[in-house]
């Protein structure tokens, strides 16, 4: 797995001053994963669907599949198109060992799709599971997606369970899942952008379940995964780019190695639900969505240099008020002389990879654009949504980050 985050940055010269950071290409591994959650449906597996997820920026399609015979024609079509697929199917629940057998070599797979949200009375089942997949194939990873930690106990552990005293119920329910389950990286869900009465704002405990997941993840030596949430259904408004940007760039600037979006197509089979406005929507044909998602995973992939493979070396947050279960700043790296941006406040976060260090730093409010007061040594570099170095120096001592946007520093580690 790690394997398929590793990527050689290349520094080239373009003018004094100036530099482009640039990926050694190896297939689909100089890549940022991003993933389609209920991507395109069995019934719409063609060429011309698969180039239309491809053009949106997303390079991982998980679907469910009626049977094998499905995901077979699906997989030919995805390799045709540069597309990865994560499938599921009930071959893969009834004879695992058999399914991934017949999958395996396929050029086209990225990994079999197990559960959503279990509960921790599906633990011992499902590290059965994956230990059977992966007594055939240990190439490719078997995903399960975690709860976020607003759901309830019941849901986390079942009704009859007695959580430990002064021990975070979340926390406690992940810690459980690795013990149990031999996953090769941690997925979850959290939606934090809601709203109620015509107006839209974050859950509380997003930040919290950034920083337990990031714990954990760093305990375990696993990298995670998260998502943004692009269809809309109560409570959740029609994502506005500010509002995936900053889902997808808080996600980033915890850590997080690959992205994911619930979901690509608009979900009609529990019309109780509401689902609306996917990038794709009920009749096929794309919605506004759809635009933003591109121009956001194609800022993703001009950052992929800094953040594929990368490891996080601290994570704060700035403003009158922080939110819950984080920490303040109180300290700035080295090159760093003078880091404010107000009482709204930012995330301020530090990844290291190949003898660099990145300063990442968001603006947290994706309704209202933040003004960042920033000066730095010389030799520190801003790297631009195009992957371009430029000294940070060239720009004003005070920039305004838009709303849900992030800036992106760098310097070389003595």
């Amino acid at each position: 797995m790690k394997a398929m985050f590793r990527s050689l940055l290349i520094l080239t010269v373009l003018l004094p001053g100036a530099y482009t950071l640039a990926q050694e290409k190896r297939g689909a591994d100089a890549v940022f994963p991003i993933l389609a959650w209920v991507g395109v449906p069995e019934e719409e597996t063609t060429v011309e669907r698969f180039n239309e997820l491809k053009e949106s920026g997303i390079n991982i399609n998980f679907s469910w599949y009626s049977n094998i015979e499905a995901v077979e024609k699906a997989l030919d079509i995805a390799r045709k198109t540069g597309i990865k697929l994560l499938p599921s199917c009930p071959e893969l629940k009834s004879h695992p060992e058999e399914t991934a057998k017949r999958l395996m070599k396929h050029p086209a797979l990225f990994g079999y799709h197990l559960r959503d949200e279990p509960s921790a009375e599906d633990f011992p089942e499902l590290g059965t599971w994956v230990k059977r997949i992966a007594s055939v194939d240990k190439k490719h990873p078997a995903y399960i997606n975690l709860f976020p930690n607003y759901a309830s106990t019941a849901q986390l552990f079942g009704k009859d369970f007695q959580p430990e005293p002064g021990k975070d119920v979340f926390e406690q329910h992940v810690e459980q899942f690795l013990k149990e389950v031999p996953v090769p990286f941690i997925s979850f869900d959290h939606y934090p952008v809601i709203e109620n009465n015509g107006i839209r704002t974050l859950r509380p405990q997003w930040y919290k379940n950034l920083e337990s997941i990031t714990k954990l993840a760093q305990k375990n030596n696993l990298p995670f995964w998260a998502f943004a949430l692009t269809v809309a259904h109560t409570p959740y408004p029609i994502p506005t780019v500010e509002e995936i940007r900053l889902q997808q760039y808080s996600n980033l600037a915890y850590g997080a190695q690959a992205l994911q979006y619930f979901t690509y197509w608009t979900p009609g089979v529990n019309s109780s639900w509401d689902f609306h406005h996917a990038p794709i929507g009920l009749d096929g044909k794309r919605t506004e969505v759809y635009d933003r998602i591109k121009l956001v995973n194609r800022e993703i992939q001009g950052f992929a240099g800094v953040f594929l493979g990368a490891k996080l070396v601290s994570v704060s947050h700035t403003g009158k008020q922080i939110p819950a279960g984080t920490r303040r700043l109180d300290k700035l790296p080295d090159p760093v002389k003078l880091l404010e941006t107000g009482d709204a406040g930012a995330i301020v976060s530090v990844l290291e990879k190949d003898r660099r260090r990145f300063l990442v730093i968001v603006n947290r409010d994706f309704q209202n654009p933040m003004k960042l007061t920033i000066m730095t040594n010389p030799g520190v570099q801003r790297v631009l949504k195009d992957g371009m170095l430029v000294p940070a120096n060239a720009y004003t001592g005070t920039l305004e980050i838009d709303p849900g946007d992030m800036l992106v520093y760098t310097w070389d580690i003595k």
